[in-house]
């Protein structure tokens, strides 16, 4: 039986985009929630501020993996890391991405190289961590894979037409993997968090008030049930629907 007060006790929990924002606050309530989790990122500090976090919570620390997910090899070796370390992963979620140096730009503005390493980050990416981590989640008795997505995947607007471009080719890919692996004990939910506080955000968004938007530790209860292995987890997931869905007194 699963313990409520740690559902997620000795599970394996691979995160991306760990160093900050959405990414840390998931990879803390899984640790919280009794996970080692394996925090990737390009800042070795922003790391080691998100471990001296876990480990004041929960007494362990957690595996810090700092890179830049441009270098596909990386990926490659991550993979190959965890599977010699534990021989399995249970949790993947993806929370890393970027908006580019660049900012907010009219697609035909794009810089090449600034196109190259947006591209890498969001779309290739993914393909290369879904290759790489397959294997280790098929060794789990019930894997769960929790991938940021936003909304401009499907509703793409002026200005942000290589994020929602690559976002939306990387949600593509998810789901057609979610159909390839039906059969298996993997279950693959994609998650639009909304209007959040965050580096990405600010940068998009420089006038706007902070304090008007959700703290991304709000969405850690949800990324807990999400990688739960005896819950069957909904394939699309709004953080704002799942929010609004919830009774008064859990919001207390």
């Amino acid at each position: 039986m699963t313990d409520d007060a740690l559902p997620l006790d000795d599970r394996i929990a691979l995160v991306t985009g760990a160093s900050r924002g959405i990414g840390y606050q998931s990879a803390l309530a899984l640790a919280l929630a009794g996970a080692h989790v394996v925090a990737t990122g390009r800042t070795q500090g922003a790391l080691e501020e998100l471990d001296d976090a876990v480990y004041a919570a929960t007494g362990r620390h957690a595996t810090l993996v700092p890179f830049d997910l441009v270098d596909g090899g990386s990926i490659d070796r991550l993979g190959g890391a965890i599977f010699g370390r534990f021989g399995k992963l249970d949790i993947w979620v993806h929370a890393a991405a970027t908006l580019g140096a660049q900012g907010l730009t009219p697609v035909s503005h794009i810089d090449p190289r600034g196109f190259a390493k947006i591209e890498k980050t969001n779309f290739t990416a993914t393909y290369r961590l879904i290759r790489s981590l397959e294997p280790l989640l098929r060794q789990s008795d019930a894997a769960r894979v929790i991938h940021l997505t936003t909304s401009l995947a499907r509703e793409p607007k002026a200005f942000w037409g290589l994020y929602a471009a690559t976002k939306a080719g990387a949600e593509a890919m998810m789901l057609s993997w979610a159909d390839e692996i039906e059969t298996t004990n993997i279950r693959i939910s994609v998650l639009d968090p909304g209007r959040m506080r965050t580096q990405m955000r600010a940068q998009a968004f420089p006038g706007e008030d902070p304090e008007t938007l959700t703290h991304p530790s709000e969405i850690g209860p949800l990324i807990v049930e999400l990688a739960r292995g005896d819950r069957t987890p909904p394939q699309r997931v709004s953080f704002k629907e799942w929010k609004a869905a919830l009774p008064p007194e859990a919001l207390i």
